[in-house]
């Protein structure tokens, strides 16, 4: 049989002090802090028990941190995939109360259907469903049999709400700040068939400064 679990894991929280769209910036760090969330959502996810076979980690810095506390449980090397990366933004790099006070950005929110700001919503969902399919189907070359256990995908707060909407049927246009996807949370899939479904979420880290997130 195939996977058993999917876990989408957010990262912790970043040292951002100047509190600036980071984006896919790179530089952007855990901090204290945000180590100590990743390892809660390490402990979380194998205290659910079973077998973790993957671990996938967007590139950026914050999610291979956030990825760390698993691979260190485990010994498994997580695989760098650009398919669960954060979104693109022209927000980026900039301060985002200054940056929509300036007239010059409003064109950038004329349409938040698609975003215009940035990478369209289908098209992360896109990428993000290839990855997850890809995953859960992956084949052990040595016996040819489809590989069985957990799989743990470290990623981004916007990626893994586009999922849960498109899993969930409903409208991938929304207000950023109504996503349900806490610092370090984890949000959990299983597929029947050719069809995913969320299973559970959990919040096993508290408190953070989430600040940055496209």
């Amino acid at each position: 049989m195939p996977a058993s679990r999917l876990h989408l894991v957010r990262h912790g929280e970043v040292h951002n002090p100047d509190r600036i769209l980071y984006g896919r910036l790179a530089g952007f760090h855990l901090s204290p802090a945000g180590r100590e969330m990743a390892q809660a959502a390490a402990d979380h996810v194998l205290g659910l028990g079973g077998t973790i076979r993957e671990i996938r980690s967007s590139p950026l810095e914050r999610a291979q941190e956030s990825a760390a506390p698993f691979a260190e449980a485990l010994g498994i090397d997580p695989v760098l995939d650009e398919r669960i990366i954060e979104p693109t933004n022209v927000f980026e790099g900039k301060r985002m109360r200054r940056a929509l006070r300036d007239p010059r950005n409003w064109h950038h929110l004329r349409r938040p259907s698609l975003p215009s700001w940035g990478e369209p919503y289908n098209a992360i969902v896109a990428r993000m469903r290839a990855a997850m399919d890809e995953s859960w189907h992956a084949v052990d070359t040595a016996t040819g049999a489809a590989e069985e256990g957990d799989i743990v995908f470290v990623s981004h707060q916007a990626p893994i709400w586009m999922v849960h909407l498109s899993v969930a049927g409903l409208p991938l246009r929304h207000d950023p700040r109504t996503r349900r996807c806490t610092l370090s949370s984890v949000t959990t899939f299983e597929r029947a068939g050719d069809v995913w479904r969320e299973i559970g979420y959990a919040e096993p880290a508290s408190g953070g400064i989430d600040l940055g997130a496209v």
